[in-house]
């Protein structure tokens, strides 16, 4: 140490005075001088806590990104030999930009798409005043008043909504990038532009002026977005249509393609022509065709999207196209690695090449209420954990829509990557995927580049979606792929491929099943005595084993399940005491109860279509929704889907309690039921807890008038059912069409008829007579209740006296647990058989016993709501139920809710 003492203080002299490495030869390689000057700029910047990003969204995008880059992903070639590409993207009638009337104008609660945004992302909204040189204090006005600002005002909004301005700003950045990687390119090998001078050359936006890199970027870069019914949208000047124009011109690489109807006159008749046309903006702002072509007929012959999509697949250009949904987004720093994402299509991922390569989605709409953060971690293990190992090592991924990049040649020469049958492939995306493995492709998954996605953030937006993929899975059961591909796979990737598809949703249906047979296995025990006497005599034989098996506790928590892959991804992507924290905050945000009304949405839609088929596409609307849900709308929504099932099951657990054999006291009893009361719980109440203002006295009154007047109104021709019982009950009724949907929905509903023919001989009218003459009796009764109902209703004074008079019934707790079920199982086979009760006479009777029905179920839920909506601190927990994740980023929750309405006093 002695001896290097005095070459340190030579060092650490010259290090002071500035000059330690003013002896240092350079070295004459240009290319290896900037990367020493890159080095010596990396070892001496100083970097401190205030300079990272203070946006969250900034600091997840810029964590993703570095972390990407340590990830495996093939080294690119030069922009001039990369595969050219295609994005394409399906659009119909959806929001294209927010109109100024759009973003001022207020819901019932006096909130503005504006106002909501601008607590929402407090600091981008600063950020944008600044960008347009505003002051942060400026008022709404001031910008409106200027046409430029409020055109960019519209624009700023639009990018944080799902929007197709969004999803265009987004694709278009690819373009972006291939300019700047073809500028540095050439910049590297000293091909500088005698056009473009030396400090635009340095400047950070010169790539933009360089024609080379702008014409590079354009042969290797196409953006598709098909309109269906732009043209129809121009001639009739929707205002989407002037949006799109608005896109066309601000994207000089966007292309729109349309069909286009034209009438014309021959022999005397009209007919019309179809044409497939391509547009794009002039200099001059207007459309330019560039292709159109002749169609033999109306192309919409399917379901509307993958027709869509197939009338425009022959505009995309190149090797791969990637598709790409109209609520999503797409970053700068992402854009940068589709080079090496194409490279894909020429690495070795097992036998066969890659044909679909399967791109990791972030779900950018989880930011805001618990419901909304639900869902969003929901997907996000589904789209990296799940589709990880559905692509390796199970070999049994598919297509599931979003920004999959496909081989464009291997596709649309083996059938399109869009199956349009109408009803069957509903869920058209996973039939590409089925496509491409029939045709012995291969489905890979990448998580070094990320895409963005939009996804529903209110129940019932939810609850649509969600019943729209339930059902479509119910049509790829009947589905001759999944027969093949069940076929040909073998064994063990079958199995994947089962439970990955249709099984999940069919274990799904069999789980609430079992809740059934479980609490109907146990009011047969009851109401037959089996139960008291098995367990008497297993007392008598101390047979331990057999009083076990029938007191076997029914603990499984179907809700909590369903999160089992979301708390894995937790753990792999946060770490293991991160995933704790998260999941337990879900927990106080009631996440179970979400997860098991969830379970009854998709095993509702799952079976109606394997009963009677006839899976249509729900649009679910793309809003934001921060929004007090109606009751009646509620109601509208779950009645049959959840309110019908919750309330039987509250029946089977009230027969047990009342009927079963217990000598155990009330603990069994609880341990034994308590998961099917949270179920029943959940479906009937979880609409409106996560409603918000779901609480508030004013809301609530204003609900029950507004569902009495819904309930009461009688309709007529061309009533929609959002403003009439009677449309609404026809509605839910159509999905019953065929004969045999006719025989099982008779069959199912005979289970109702238990509930009589049990606790009639409980009430031991005969004593111990248990013949059917008892339950003859029985019915008789009830046919004289219903006759006394209809003759009664027709005066209200004479309506007053039967209710006297039915409170001379000995047992008339007993009497609605026997007759209301029975009424209901003649109901529901009644409407089975509409025609032939129609031609009895019958229905206007059967719809006036439905009608008391539907009361009696919505005041069963409503007087709960009611209750708890006499105390403000209800309504105080609920909003913070919801709003966690807002609260805990600072933002006041209080002041959207009420919005600017001056008369809230806010």
């Amino acid at each position: 140490m002695r001896e290097n003492y005095d070459e340190w203080n030579t060092l650490s002299k010259a290090r002071a005075e500035g000059h330690l490495f003013s002896k240092l030869k350079w070295p004459e390689d240009a290319e290896l001088r900037t990367q020493v000057k890159r080095l010596f700029a990396l070892l001496t910047i100083k970097d401190s806590a205030a300079n990272i990003p203070k946006n969250l969204e900034a600091r997840r995008r810029l964590e993703f990104f570095t972390n990407s880059l340590l990830m495996k992903m093939p080294v690119t070639r030069p922009v001039r030999e990369m595969l050219s590409f295609s994005v394409f993207t399906p659009y119909y009638s959806e929001i294209v930009l927010y109109s100024i009337n759009e973003l001022q104008m207020k819901n019932e609660d006096g909130i503005s798409i504006l106002f909501y945004l601008q607590k929402i992302y407090p600091d981008e909204w600063r950020n944008f005043l600044a960008r347009i040189g505003r002051d942060e204090n400026a008022s709404d006005s001031e910008l409106l008043d200027n046409s430029s600002d409020a055109l960019e005002l519209r624009f700023w909004a639009s990018y944080r909504g799902q929007t197709l301005a969004r999803t265009v700003r987004g694709m278009m950045y690819y373009r972006k990038a291939l300019m700047l990687q073809t500028y540095l390119e050439r910049i590297n090998v000293r091909d500088m532009e005698p056009a473009i001078s030396c400090k635009e050359a340095t400047d950070s936006q010169g790539f933009e002026l360089s024609p080379e890199a702008r014409a590079h970027a354009d042969l290797k870069f196409t953006y598709v977005v098909t309109c269906q019914i732009y043209g129809k949208q121009k001639e009739e000047q929707k205002p989407q249509a002037a949006d799109i124009a608005l896109l066309l011109q601000r994207n000089e690489a966007l292309r729109v393609a349309f069909i286009d109807e034209v009438e014309t006159l021959k022999d005397g008749n009209v007919h019309k022509e179809y044409y497939s046309k391509l547009v794009k903006a002039d200099i001059s702002g207007k459309d330019k065709e560039m292709y159109s072509i002749k169609l033999p007929g109306n192309p919409k012959l399917g379901e509307g999207k993958p027709e869509n999509q197939n009338h425009a697949i022959i505009f995309t250009r190149g090797n791969a196209v990637q598709t790409i949904d109209m609520n999503q987004d797409n970053y700068f720093e992402e854009a940068l690695k589709m080079r090496n994402l194409l490279e894909e299509f020429s690495c070795d991922h097992g036998i066969r090449r890659p044909t679909i390569l399967g791109v990791r989605e972030h779900v950018f709409t989880g930011s805001v209420s618990s419901l909304a953060s639900f869902m969003s971690n929901q997907e996000t293990s589904f789209v990296t954990l799940g589709q990880r190992v559905l692509a390796n090592p199970l070999k049994v991924r598919m297509h599931y829509g979003h920004p999959d990049v496909f081989d464009r040649v291997f596709h649309i020469t083996r059938g399109g990557i869009s199956k349009a049958s109408r009803v069957i492939n509903i869920s058209e995306d996973i039939y590409a995927g089925f496509n491409s493995t029939l045709r012995q492709g291969n489905v890979t998954h990448h998580e070094y580049i990320q895409v963005g996605k939009g996804r529903d953030v209110g129940l019932n937006q939810i609850a649509l979606f969600e019943g729209k993929v339930a059902g479509g899975n119910g049509e790829q059961v009947l589905s001759r792929d999944i027969y093949r591909l069940g076929q040909l796979f073998d064994f063990f990737r079958m199995l994947s491929f089962y439970f990955t598809t249709v099984g999940y949703y069919f274990c799904t249906l069999l789980t609430v099943l079992t809740v059934y047979i479980f609490l109907y296995g146990k009011a047969y025990l009851a109401l037959s005595g089996v139960g008291e006497d098995v367990q008497v005599r297993a007392e008598i034989t101390q047979n331990t084993a057999l009083s076990t098996a029938l007191n076997t506790q029914f603990l499984f928590q179907i809700g909590v399940f369903t999160a089992v892959p979301m708390i894995l991804g937790f753990i792999l992507e946060q770490g293991f005491l991160r995933a704790v924290v998260s999941f337990a905050t879900m927990q106080l945000q009631l996440c179970t109860v979400f997860f098991t009304f969830s379970l009854g949405t998709k095993s509702h839609y799952f079976g109606r279509t394997i009963l009677h088929g006839g899976a249509r596409y729900q649009a679910t609307g793309r809003g934001f929704v921060v929004r007090h849900i109606k009751f009646s709308e509620n109601y509208r929504l779950y009645s049959r889907s959840h309110f019908v099932k919750g309330l039987e099951v509250v029946l089977l657990l009230i027969v047990y309690l009342a009927y079963g054999y217990n000598d155990g006291g009330a603990l069994p009893y609880i341990l034994l039921t308590v998961s099917s009361w949270f179920m029943a719980i959940s479906w009937l109440f979880a609409p409106y807890l996560f409603n918000p203002s779901g609480f508030e006295w004013q809301k609530t009154v204003e609900d029950f008038r507004d569902w009495t007047n819904w309930l009461l109104y009688r309709g007529g021709i061309g009533v929609k059912g959002e403003e009439s019982w009677e449309a609404w009950w026809d509605e839910e009724l159509a999905h019953i069409r065929t004969f045999s949907g006719r025989i099982m929905e008779t069959i199912l509903s005979l289970r109702f008829f238990i509930f009589q023919y049990g606790i009639v001989y409980k009430l031991n009218l005969q004593g111990s007579d248990t013949s059917l003459t008892v339950y003859g009796l029985s019915w008789i009764v009830l046919t004289v209740l219903v006759i006394l109902f209809k003759v009664f209703t027709f005066s209200q004074k004479i309506s007053v006296n039967f209710q006297l008079l039915l409170r001379f019934v000995q047992d008339i707790f007993a009497c609605i647990l026997a007759f209301v079920p029975t009424g209901w199982g003649i109901l529901s086979i009644a409407v089975a058989w509409k025609p032939l009760m129609k031609k009895l006479g019958l229905w206007k009777s059967i719809r006036s016993i439905a009608r008391l029905y539907d009361a009696g179920m919505g005041m069963v839920i409503f007087i709960p709501i009611a209750f708890f909506s006499w105390f403000p601190f209800v309504s105080t927990f609920q909003t913070r139920l919801m709003f966690n994740q807002a609260f805990s980023r600072g933002l006041e929750i209080s002041l959207i809710l009420a919005g600017n309405n001056p008369n809230t006093g806010i």
